[in-house]
């Protein structure tokens, strides 16, 4: 009866850990995290990248392995995006409409996962004021308890209501098409 007894409460407290071991856990961007966005003009191609950003997720990890997606929500100072030429800000800032609306959201909706190391996520993006779901496919690793997830989305300044930005009385076009490219450390 005694041996029983011990053999329950050991299976248990190993069913415990287990649990414990693969719990979901809410997780936070940290400083190593990269936001950019990509765009093409009639002059050269462009980048702005932002260093200021708050966001979590509450992630499932077991064995080193990113096993379940629940949540990731994200914001973004809209006036953190930065280029090396502050004219360019001040219109990249003037399209994002900053004045009325500060930040660039984005929250998940549902992820699928494709294998071990690649996600389908179907999230919303809010960008100057207007909202859109988009699906995009990241990569994940988890490396000393950080998960990274890597991806992109291809959008249209149109999607989101801004127009393309233009410069020099119009002599310098901005191209349609953006990029949002992003590394994402939660740790």
């Amino acid at each position: 009866m005694k041996s029983t007894i011990k053999t329950i409460i050991t299976s248990m407290v190993l069913f415990a850990m287990t649990l414990t071991a693969n719990a979901q856990k809410t997780y936070t961007l940290d400083t190593k995290t990269n936001f950019s966005v990509l765009g093409t003009s009639t002059l050269h191609d462009w980048e702005m990248q932002s260093a200021s950003k708050t966001g979590t997720a509450n992630l499932t990890v077991a064995d080193s392995k990113l096993t379940d997606i629940n949540s990731i929500d994200i914001t973004l100072p809209a006036e953190t995006i930065k280029s090396e030429k502050k004219s360019m800000d001040k219109v990249a800032y003037e399209t994002l409409k900053t004045d009325k609306f500060k930040n660039i959201k984005y929250v998940l909706k549902s992820a699928e996962k494709v294998n071990e190391t690649t996600w389908n996520l179907t999230g919303t993006y809010t960008i100057a004021g207007v909202s859109k779901i988009l699906k995009t496919q990241v990569k994940t690793t988890v490396t000393n308890g950080v998960v990274n997830l890597q991806g992109s989305n291809k959008i249209k300044f149109a999607e989101f209501g801004m127009k393309s930005p233009t410069a020099m009385f119009g002599a310098i076009k901005t191209g349609e098409d953006l990029t949002i490219k992003f590394n994402l450390n939660f740790n």
